[in-house]
């Protein structure tokens, strides 16, 4: 699969360019193997040792701006006032903006982003330093429960900030979103090529989180630069069969004009 001469007119030189090769749909190479539905993954992830769960707010949708003002006013915001706090129920509305239950069909759950063959294989992590009715610790969200899970208390996001390769605004951000993969729920169906899905999956998770946050008034900045063990282990994931891809840093920001 490493032989250049494969891909004419293409580099292969080093492993994004292989990945990128060596995933393309052929018509020539495609794999229709049926699916094992013994071996489907479990859709959702549980902490039973958590060591609390805090259910979430109904999210407010009951006025916003124009959808077509928020695209043109859209932006990466890095500054923050880390003095306030952030109100819980302004987090549970990005949570669902993000990743939240959308409808009901069946034993089938749609989210408000979409998700290649509704696989979901995304996990939402918070970082939460400074939000109202929340003590400061790592938290796990549950879209099916619309609840999150306190995994360890404390404020760590001078820690993650390192994580993010020493970006200042984590650390003044009132929460963090960190992203992971549950690798296995996409490859049971799309193998190697589950990657490039994963991926995608992730920046439509952003996109939302990046649109509601805007009409909220808020900044966020999408973080694709980090040291994934370091982000790995602040949640304390193994970083193989899952692992951190993404991060968002939110906050209120000082000067905005719907503020």
């Amino acid at each position: 699969m490493n032989d250049r001469s494969q891909y004419p007119g293409s580099k292969t030189d080093g492993i994004g360019d292989r990945f990128q090769q060596e995933t393309k749909y052929d018509p020539e190479r495609m794999d229709y193997q049926g699916l094992d539905w013994s071996r489907r993954p479990e859709p959702y992830k549980d902490y039973p040792s958590s060591l609390a769960r805090i259910a979430l707010p109904e999210p407010d949708l009951s006025s916003a701006p124009s959808l077509w003002n928020v695209f043109a006013n859209r932006r990466s915001r890095r500054s923050y006032d880390a003095k306030k706090l952030l109100p819980i129920s302004t987090l549970s509305t990005l949570l669902w903006a993000a990743q939240g239950i959308s409808a009901q069909q069946g034993e089938f759950l749609f989210r408000t982003a979409p998700s290649a063959g509704a696989l979901y294989p995304i996990e939402t992590y918070l970082s939460v330093r400074s939000v109202d009715d929340l003590e400061p610790g790592i938290y796990h969200f549950r879209p099916q429960a619309f609840d999150l899970e306190l995994l360890n208390k404390g404020d760590y996001s001078t820690e993650l900030a390192g994580a993010a390769l020493g970006q200042a605004m984590v650390a003044k951000a009132q929460v963090t979103f960190i992203w992971s993969a549950m690798v296995e729920r996409s490859k049971w169906k799309y193998r190697q090529r589950a990657y490039r899905y994963i991926y995608l999956d992730a920046g439509h998770i952003a996109e939302n989180l990046y649109l509601a946050a805007e009409a909220l008034g808020l900044g966020v900045c999408a973080i694709g630069a980090l040291f994934d063990d370091q982000a790995n282990r602040l949640i304390g994931i193994d970083g193989g069969e899952e692992t951190a891809i993404y991060m968002a840093s939110v906050g209120l920001l000082k000067n905005h004009p719907r503020r």
